[in-house]
């Protein structure tokens, strides 16, 4: 048994690539929890499929690592300004945060979030300079950055007075002051000991926990995790569940869980300041109180930012519904969102609309909306998706809707391009400053429908050397008109398969989606038209054969690639009276109704 006075409960936090995932690589290779002979990979943390995918950390993950004789639990958080969530739930968990900076780039949008979150709750963040061995890291700027980013979100004295050391998470060392040997990570190590808090609450007193992460296990069914405030829990002890409408059901824990490295092992007692995972009650979800029978009370539930962005999902309606799929009724999609709607507090999932056959799903952004999306299609789920839209608030008559604070990095000569178009889309910048290296950094402060539809577009524009990240800023009142796609789409008039020799007639009229061989049908978005209006096409037709044959008459057809659509640049691209399909398979975007294409074939 580990005592209270030697647990050290941190969460790790920073804006997105700054190098927590493999900052914690490191602390765990050389806290000697892994095997001599076991192999060891990159980014350990991230062991959901997606997050290995795009490279990515999705959900908060829990560790812990001795140094010592001292346990360290350790929370994984994410970067990315849409899981945000992640982070708001576990920091009531820990009693300080590792708050990292990339030592070229400084605090970023996403720095200055979760710090804020980190110093309202009261706690006392260690700086970790991160990246020092880059070629054009500056760590002495990085630190007086966010010193001043300290003062401006209003710390106290004594978070101002806060520890801090330089690392290189990729080499895998730590020091104190700049000059020191770079060695290992102990020094990292001793400053978690020396200078974070021991988790507060007294053993004898009554059991209390409140449940930040849930699980679920196919033998026991769904576990709660969570930080043992105070008392202690034993295997088969009973306990009171009171959930966020104060409904309280007694229940017998029949399982006790820890981490030790990446591993779950099973305990008997769970003591006040661990982390545990706690098994036998059923109905749990995030944000419920767990107490002793004997003092039954609610903790007060956690809060989260809301939403800023929403999109409806229907089933799929296309004629090329269930190829792919094995869950394609309303019914099945209805049971799947009330699975996540318990476990997933960040997203607000809404039943209420007045068409019964349309979910409302609500979240920080299109990719926080598409990791859903994603998970689910993996599953063997069909559905469509409508066009992302924000959510407008009404406050004493005016309508708000959200902005966020747009930070942009490219090579000079993309700045004035990048600037334009940001300002058609109601951006308004805020700085704007040009490193020796020759890259323009940039602050616009822009409405969220403003980004929508233009991360694509910005890769190209900057021919992929470009950096552009946001965050939520606040509400304030709508911007105005701002304009959509500029250029139309072409749209298949039949069902059948793409030929090549339709689509090399065809290929001087716009960009096509499809490559031959492909099935389409009527109504199915195939290509962009290269003008501003929509087009009306076939793209399955056949060359006419004739008996004649001549030398030269038989061109070789060569064909441009098919642009290909992720599912989130898909939602980018569609308008209102669009909709992206989704399916196991396939990812196609349709008009929304066949008189849509009639109008447009009777107008040519």
């Amino acid at each position: 048994m580990t005592s209270k006075e030697q647990i050290r409960n941190i969460a790790i936090i920073a804006h997105i690539d700054h190098g927590k995932t493999t900052l914690l690589d490191s602390l765990l290779k050389q806290s000697n929890i892994f095997r001599k002979n076991q192999p060891v990979g990159e980014r350990v943390m991230d062991s959901y499929d997606q997050e290995k995918e795009r490279g990515i950390t999705i959900f908060a993950k829990h560790t812990s690592i001795f140094f010592d004789d001292y346990k360290i639990n350790i929370i994984d958080t994410p970067g990315h300004a849409d899981f945000s969530a992640e982070v708001e739930r576990v920091l009531g968990m820990v009693t300080s945060v590792l708050l990292l900076v990339d030592a070229q780039e400084g605090p970023m949008p996403q720095t200055r979030f979760v710090l804020s979150k980190a110093l309202k709750m009261g706690l006392k963040p260690i700086v970790v300079v991160n990246k020092i061995d880059r070629p054009f890291a500056t760590p002495d700027q990085a630190l007086d950055l966010t010193f001043d980013l300290f003062s401006e979100l209003g710390a106290t004295n004594e978070q101002l007075d806060f520890h801090y050391c330089y690392a290189s998470g990729l080499t895998g060392f730590a020091i104190k002051n700049i000059n020191d040997e770079r060695k290992d990570m102990a020094p990292l190590f001793q400053m978690i000991v020396e200078h974070v808090e021991a988790p507060v609450g007294e053993e004898k007193e009554p059991f209390l926990m409140q449940a930040s992460t849930i699980f679920y296990d196919d033998y026991v069914g769904r576990q709660a995790c969570g930080r043992i405030r105070c008392g202690k829990i034993e295997k088969g002890q009973y306990v009171v569940h009171v959930d966020r409408n104060g409904q309280q059901k007694r229940c017998q824990i029949t399982r006790i869980e820890g981490h030790i490295g990446l591993e779950k092992h099973e305990l008997e007692v769970g003591h006040t300041g661990d982390i545990v995972i706690l098994s036998g009650i059923p109905e749990v979800t995030i944000g419920d109180t767990l107490c002793d029978p004997s003092n039954v009370v609610s903790l007060p539930p956690i809060q989260l930012d809301e939403p800023t962005v929403s999109i409806d999902i229907t089933v799929n309606s296309s004629p090329f519904v269930g190829r792919s799929g094995k869950h394609v009724t309303m019914n099945k999609l209805r049971e799947r969102f009330e699975r996540e709607k318990k476990a997933n507090i960040s997203l607000k999932i809404d039943f209420s609309s007045q068409d019964q056959e349309v979910v409302t799903v609500a979240g920080r952004g299109e990719l926080h909306l598409s990791v859903l999306v994603e998970a689910m299609r993996r599953e063997g789920y069909e559905m469509s998706l409508s066009k992302p839209r924000v959510i407008i608030k009404e406050e004493n008559g005016e309508k708000l809707e959200p902005f966020e604070m747009a930070t942009v990095e490219v090579p000079e000569e993309y700045a004035g391009g990048v600037i334009e178009e940001l300002s058609r889309r109601k951006g308004e910048m805020q700085s704007l400053t040009t490193t020796p290296e020759g890259i323009t950094r940039m602050q616009f402060l822009i409405p969220t429908r403003g980004l929508m539809g233009y991360r694509s577009a910005f890769l190209t524009q900057t021919r992929g050397l470009g950096i552009l990240t946001s965050i939520f800023e606040s509400y304030a009142p709508v911007a105005g008109a701002i304009a959509g796609r500029k250029l139309g789409v072409m749209i298949s008039n039949c069902t059948g398969r793409v030929t090549p020799y339709a689509s090399f007639q065809l290929q001087d009229r716009g960009v096509l989606f499809v490559p031959p061989g492909d099935d389409v049908y009527e109504g199915q978005i195939v290509g962009e038209h290269s003008r501003d209006n929509d087009l009306v096409i076939n793209v399955t037709k056949e060359k006419q054969l004739t008996n004649v044959r001549a030398s030269g008459s038989d061109e070789n057809i060569i064909l441009t690639p098919p642009r290909r659509f992720t599912l989130e640049q898909a939602m980018d691209y569609i308008q209102d009276d669009e909709l992206v399909e989704v399916t196991p398979a396939q990812i196609r975007m349709r008009k929304k109704f066949l008189s849509e294409i009639d109008r447009k074939r009777t107008s040519k």
